[in-house]
């Protein structure tokens, strides 16, 4: 098994997933603007976007980016789900449990253990067998060190207080590969 997408990506009838690439940032943004306006993705600052372009999967139809999704490696044998978000014009079609279950791959690919998620869409990722969780499911060693992360990803898993006010609502969801 290849250790990631071919560089065409995987095709799924009309929509191939495939790795992002710089040019798709501008329809990332665009993306990460329709969702963020009611919270229920965070925005981030462009340059933050094109800095973790190889962490993005983009779906693409008809030469068109219509989802976005990222896999954000937090620890030896954990990531997070980040910024997935579909054109409405293509929400209930399926699209972005593609994209769901390719990141869900390139984890397994690259060892890690457990995907976790911050979201609203409760009921979309049950469905793809992840499962609310309390607490923060590592190791005290473990929780030390990622304590000294700056990113906000690493302090949302690990359910600081600091994050609350951008977080407020959001389930925390973990699946075990």
């Amino acid at each position: 098994m290849s250790s990631t997408l071919p560089i065409g990506g995987n095709t799924y009838g009309d929509v191939t997933i495939r790795r992002a690439r710089t040019k798709d940032v501008r329809r990332i943004r665009e993306i990460v603007d329709l969702y963020s306006q009611d919270r229920r993705l965070l925005s981030k600052a462009t340059v933050s976007l094109y800095e973790d372009v190889p962490d993005f999967l983009v779906a693409e139809q008809d030469g068109h980016v219509v989802a976005c999704g990222a896999l954000h490696v937090i620890w030896e044998d954990l990531a997070e789900v980040r910024t997935l978000g579909v054109d409405p014009a293509q929400a209930g079609r399926g699209v972005g449990r593609l994209l769901l279950d390719e990141l869900i791959i390139r984890a397994r690919q690259i060892g890690v253990e457990r995907v976790f998620v911050l979201t609203f869409e409760v009921d979309f990722f049950r469905r793809a067998g992840f499962v609310e969780i309390e607490g923060t499911p590592v190791d005290h060693n473990v929780f030390a060190q990622l304590l000294q992360s700056y990113d906000e990803g690493v302090a949302e898993f690990l359910d600081l207080e600091r994050v609350k006010p951008n977080t407020l609502g959001n389930s925390r969801l973990l699946l075990i590969l």
